[in-house]
């Protein structure tokens, strides 16, 4: 839900962007404290300069900042320095000593200014939100007694001390993670662009498929797997590749409905795939309190069975739609891999000291170097001093909107603890499904997507998080199997209607029916929607997050494979309607993972194949 009021910055605004948000991490390193201890996270100083300068004030699209912009700019430094003069003592109020006036102008100042820098941002939706969330703290006592949503009531002064000098309000773990990772690996992506890895990713996903009528199908779904890399954002990922693949898809006889979908469920690969991920999968790692590269391992083989599903829905597709190949000029992937295999390297490398033992923040920014020099190997993308400049704009100006909803759910997250909201939410959940399992899980996974709709990716994430994860942990799921499934969940919303975003910018692309290109892209995410379940309904579930002996992952990764293969069958069109329903009850049954039901999966599954071969050969007899 970012909005595209973003100001095309022109030399000293865009060098105080760039700089604001790259030089609090690599300072960082100077002390070696990439996140500060005790999960509490130090007012950036300059990031209301960014978000003030960076976008428009209005809708008048202008390449310099207004008057106005520099005066909201110069308010929100002096309310971030303001803490910073004298933060010791600043913290042993936010510990429990009463707020002095100041503190308390200064943090309604820093509330003000966060959720115009939101509007500006993200648009006013999660504005809105954040402002009903203040009047529930400000106005809670007035709540009919009963209400399970009743409190106390909270005055300024206590929330003003929850979200400026707590741990859990603006500069809580979200910020944290903004500032310490999350610009680091924008800015990653922003010199791979410009080092010509997004060119040789698509080129080299155009050369790999070449000769078969389903290679333009699965060439859109690879590059937008490997330009998920540099972007990490479904909805840019959409963009960026539909400018390129929509000829070819049509060239291949793809209908624009389809053709859209493609591109939507390629894009929204992007923030479910390894190795970055989106920016949730940081804050995942910090709740979790386990490393970055545990999350990649949690999100391996259900990123193996997204495409899986999009590369068998694009394989009936073509059958369906009567598609060929399509001859694109481009190189061999063989010749493509020898010249420009080396973008690869520092993708790799991230894996790699990782695995090591390294932190995710050491391994990016030594990745970002490594990719610095290798692009000095192609003349045409050498990084210059001025494309290190647009690089380091780029990426500072991609993580700004992520910085405000941090800072936005940070308005959130807090009044939710404040007020003991989050436990009761979770509760009215667990007790409306009367504690049972699957209903909670059902109606946990809609709360998220309805949450989606109106709020972006991480700040679903971190809102479902502190309401909705309790009540799947209540009732024996995990924290890792909870906060996954609330992920899956969070990053669907971009595909879910009515809103859809990354199917809205595919249908603009093709010039297709958005509705209808939002239902293809729901088909070809479905297994996307299905496999979370398996976390947490039972308890060989964990093994599709790589937790698990090695036998019992590899088999129900194996069990998990054949349900997609059985959901592509049902919602394919090219079995009759018997054998797809017949295909649907088999998949859902594989999912449980459990051995009865994977036995019956598998025998339905066996039944509507073979219904499938009779009526086949009825049909052409010869």
């Amino acid at each position: 839900m970012l909005s595209s009021s973003v100001r095309r910055l022109r030399r000293d605004p865009a060098k105080v962007a760039a700089v604001d948000e790259a030089g609090p991490p690599a300072g960082a390193t100077v002390d070696g404290r990439p996140v500060p201890p005790e999960g509490e996270g130090e007012p950036d100083p300059l990031a209301g300069v960014s978000r003030a300068v960076a976008h428009p004030e209005g809708t008048r699209r202008t390449e310099r900042p207004t008057v106005a912009d520099w005066l909201l700019a110069a308010a929100a430094l002096a309310v971030l320095v303001y803490p910073l003069a004298g933060i010791d003592a600043f913290r042993d109020r936010g510990s429990g000593a009463a707020l002095t006036g100041l503190d308390v102008v200064a943090g309604l100042a820093l509330t003000v200014l966060l959720l115009e820098a939101v509007r500006r941002t993200v648009g006013w939706a999660l504005t809105i939100i954040c402002v009903i969330f203040l009047i529930y703290a400000y106005y809670g006592a007035y709540l009919p007694i009963d209400w399970t949503i009743g409190h106390r009531g909270f005055d300024l002064a206590q929330i003003v001390s929850q979200l400026y000098t707590g741990t859990e309000g603006f500069f809580g773990v979200p910020m944290q993670v903004a500032a310490s990772y999350i610009i680091l690996f924008t800015i990653y992506g922003a010199v791979l662009d410009f080092s010509g890895a997004s060119r040789f990713f698509i080129d080299l996903s155009f050369a790999a498929f070449r000769n078969s009528r389903s290679a333009p199908g699965r060439t859109v779904t690879t590059a937008g797997f490997l330009l998920g890399t540099v972007s990490g954002s479904g909805v840019a990922t959409t963009v960026s590749l539909g400018s390129v693949a929509w000829p070819v898809l049509r060239r291949a006889g793809y209908p624009r409905e389809p053709a859209g979908g493609i591109l939507a469920a390629g894009g929204i690969g992007a923030i479910l795939s390894p190795p970055t991920l989106g920016a949730a999968a940081f804050i995942i790692a910090e709740y979790l309190r386990v490393s970055y590269l545990e999350v990649l391992l949690y999100a391996t083989i259900p990123t193996i069975l997204y495409y899986l599903g999009i590369f068998l829905a694009i394989e009936i597709d073509s059958r369906r739609f009567g598609t060929h190949a399509v001859q694109v000029d481009a190189p061999k992937a063989g010749k493509l891999l020898l010249r420009f295999g080396y973008h690869f390297s520092s993708l790799i490398l991230i894996i790699v000291l990782m695995a090591l033992d390294r932190s995710a923040f050491q391994s990016v920014v030594i990745a970002t170097a490594v990719a610095f020099a290798l692009s000095f190997l192609d003349p045409a993308h050498r990084m210059t001093p001025k494309r290190v400049g647009q690089a380091l704009a780029k990426g500072t100006l991609e993580v700004l909107p992520v910085t405000a909803v941090c800072a936005a759910a940070g308005i959130i997250v807090g009044v939710i603890t404040q007020t003991g909201l989050g436990l009761n939410l979770s509760a009215i959940i667990v007790d409306f499904a009367a504690g049972n399992l699957v209903l909670t899980t059902i109606m946990s996974g809609l709360a998220v997507m309805l949450l989606g709709l109106a709020v972006p990716v991480t700040a679903s994430f971190i809102i479902a998080a502190v309401i909705i994860a309790p009540a799947l942990t209540t009732l024996g799921v995990t924290q890792a199997e909870a906060y996954m499934f609330v992920f899956y969940y969070a990053v669907l919303s971009e595909v879910s209607p009515p809103t859809a975003l990354s199917a809205v910018a595919a249908a603009a692309i093709t010039g297709g029916n958005t509705y209808k290109t939002m239902m293809m892209t729901w088909r070809y995410t479905l297994p996307a929607f299905l496999v979370p379940f398996a976390f947490v309904l039972t308890p060989n579930g964990q093994a599709l997050l790589g937790q698990g002996p090695i036998g019992t992952v590899l088999l129900m990764a194996a069990v998990s494979a054949v349900a997609v293969a059985a959901l592509a069958m049902a919602t394919g069109g090219l079995t009759g309607v018997p054998e797809r329903l017949l295909a649907a009850v088999a998949a859902v049954l594989l999912l449980f993972l459990e051995p009865v039901p994977i036995v019956a999966g598998l025998a339905v599954l066996a039944v509507a194949t073979g219904v499938h071969l009779v009526r086949r050969r009825r049909r052409d007899p010869a």
